[in-house]
């Protein structure tokens, strides 16, 4: 799955943008890297957002066990990937049907953090239970919700393209063409929104999210941690 967004809708972060500049390495806009998204990935489904960005997703090559789910309702979009073994209380507390799956539950979730809840999103997102990693679009208020599971068990990244644009997926290669060193693992058990106060934990809301730059053979640029924790690593 990708997400992109652009930067006149999020607020870039300064630690991607310093790996890029230190070590300064190929990019692409973001464009060329939704169309090679799209190439790779054939058949693929895309979402233009207004200008505000793109959401792309397939079913190609997906293990069974981490499966990619879309679903959209009343202009909030939401790409979702693996599985949540909570579910089924989820649903009856949000009062959906059996059939809702996990990119719907989502939706749901934001909705009553959005509208109705006293709550920030760490105390909605600590009840997910299970392996996943999302991306959640609000086009009513142009709003981003990104976040992975407190074990990093689907692996995903995010970076910054050359026109400014950022960028989340599971596809690290994919990623690193259009992002060169302005790229990291997105940290686990983290989200980052442009409505909730940029990159933050939601297993240790207290603490403060750092980046660490990374030497230059790393794939990646930059490392965030949890402050307190041991630095947040993903899988090659």
């Amino acid at each position: 799955m990708l997400g992109v967004f652009s930067g006149d809708v999020v607020e870039v972060p300064a630690e991607l943008v310093a790996a890029g500049t230190r070590t300064p390495s190929p990019k692409t806009r973001a464009s060329e890297l939704v169309n090679r998204f799209l190439t790779a990935a054939a058949p693929a489904v895309s979402i233009q957002l207004a200008g505000l960005g793109h959401l792309a997703y397939s079913h190609g090559n997906q293990s069974p066990f981490s499966p990619r789910l879309f679903a959209a309702k009343d202009e909030i979009y939401c790409l979702f990937q693996g599985l949540l073994t909570n579910l089924g209380s989820l649903r009856q507390q949000y009062g959906l049907s059996k059939s809702a799956d996990e990119s719907v539950l989502v939706i749901e979730a934001y909705r009553a953090l959005r509208d109705r809840a006293p709550y920030p999103p760490s105390f909605m997102l600590a009840h997910l239970a299970g392996s996943f990693a999302f991306v959640l679009f609000d086009k009513s208020t142009s709003s981003v919700l990104v976040a992975s599971d407190p074990d990093g068990r689907v692996p995903f990244f995010w970076g910054i393209t050359a026109d400014g644009c950022i960028a989340f997926s599971q596809d690290l290669d994919l990623l690193k063409g259009s992002c060169g060193k302005s790229l990291a693992p997105f940290p686990k058990g983290c989200y980052y929104s442009n409505a909730f106060g940029g990159l933050k934990s939601y297993e240790n809301p207290k603490q403060k999210v750092t980046a660490v730059l990374e030497d230059e053979e790393e794939v990646w640029g930059a490392t965030f941690k949890v402050e307190g924790s041991a630095a947040i690593a993903a899988t090659h």
